[in-house]
């Protein structure tokens, strides 16, 4: 049986991996500098992680959410512990498109509200609300063009207002730094009044930390680098370290009710054990301080650089803007240089997502590399 041709695919065939490096079936090592769209956050097979897979597997994987599972627990009192976001709530889930859809029902049904407003280059997922939510028309459905979603410019706090006022609008659903668009952020001011303006209107805030989340911004969430509070908090990603575990933290003002949210894989132990034991790794190898660390050394080096006319994001969730599409170049690191990076729907901007363990070394190779590729 075929499947189902919707990658353009690149060929390599990754068979195994270690650290910040892949390798194929020749033993060719490819330094990875994209993490699988930001997903690898403590290195690939890091020896605490499969440890602990391997651990749980063996005991217990999977059991239904209909019973107790104190692993749960464990692993929202880790995350509250070290993402500081005291008395949330967490629910767990699959996957980034799908905490997203959560963050959206729930906003629904606490407002009475269907309306959703987005941000012109953002993406959410492809799911029901979520990909309406998704600034690219090939990805929306007609099934999900039904939703009602009103896109606005990053900054246009004007708009946000006016939209407000309508009355009609449960939530405003925004990327701190916009991953698949292009590492595009508003600024502190327009985050803070949108804020704001949600609180005034009866209207959810969700903040979609599905790619930012977790360390990658250089804080443990990317909203935290102003003065907001969402109601609603998206993450996934980097959550599991390539385990697909995904989830939301709600604000206590939103009240449960049995029924309102579920899954079926959604905190399974498996998931949990594996989402334990990232969070355990980001904090016992201080991995936040090292993301700061190599994203000034990294931002250091790209401005000495003619070929790059801007650099984007922060942290370690980075991109290179030039002045031509990046696609060859992209090609050329992949097959010449055995260094993978990610693209945009900007398609001028180079994408750098590597693990949250990347040395000064490897940045050093990359931008050799780079160098290299630029002048020949």
């Amino acid at each position: 049986m075929p499947l189902f041709n919707v990658y353009p695919l690149y060929d390599v065939t990754p068979v195994s991996a270690k650290g910040v490096y892949v390798y194929d079936e020749y033993k060719t090592e490819y330094l990875d500098l994209y993490g699988g769209h930001a997903v690898i956050s403590i290195g690939h097979a890091h020896p605490k992680y499969v440890k602990a897979i391997t651990k749980q597997v063996d005991k217990l994987g999977f059991y239904s959410n209909a019973i107790q599972n104190p692993l749960q627990k464990e692993l929202a009192d880790k995350l509250e512990s070290l993402s500081d976001c005291k008395n949330y709530e967490l629910f767990l889930c699959n996957s980034g498109a799908e905490a997203n859809e959560n963050a959206l029902k729930l906003a629904s049904f606490k407002t009475g509200k269907s309306r959703i407003i987005a941000f012109k280059n953002g993406f959410h997922g492809r799911t029901s609300a979520a990909v309406a939510a998704t600034d690219n028309p090939n990805v929306v459905a007609p099934i999900n063009a039904q939703q009602k979603v009103t896109f606005l410019e990053l900054n246009d706090v004007i708009g946000v207002k006016a939209e407000l006022e309508k009355g009609d609008v449960c939530a405003v659903i925004v990327e701190f730094i916009q991953g698949v668009g292009g590492l595009d952020q508003g600024n502190q001011d327009f985050f803070e009044q949108v804020y704001a303006l949600c609180k005034q209107n009866n209207t959810m805030f969700i903040a979609d930390e599905v790619q930012s989340g977790y360390g990658r911004s250089g804080k443990f969430f990317a909203f935290q680098h102003y003065n907001v509070t969402p109601d609603i908090i998206s993450i996934a990603k980097g959550m599991g370290n390539g385990f697909p575990i995904g989830g939301i933290l709600i604000h206590p003002d939103i009240e449960a009710k049995f029924g309102m949210l579920g899954t079926t894989f959604g905190g399974n132990h498996l998931a949990c054990a594996a989402g334990l034991s990232v969070l355990k790794v980001i904090e016992q190898e201080n991995l936040i301080e090292n993301v700061k660390t190599i994203s000034e050394y990294f931002v250091k080096i790209a401005k000495t650089i003619p070929q790059v006319k801007n650099i984007k994001g922060r942290g370690l969730m980075l991109g290179l803007e030039f002045d031509f599409e990046v696609a060859e170049l992209r090609k050329k690191l992949i097959y010449d240089y055995h260094i993978f990076t990610g693209g945009a729907s900007n398609k001028k901007v180079l994408r750098i997502l590597p693990p949250l363990t990347i040395r000064k070394d490897h940045i050093n190779h990359f931008f050799e590399a780079l160098v290299d590729a630029l002048e020949n």
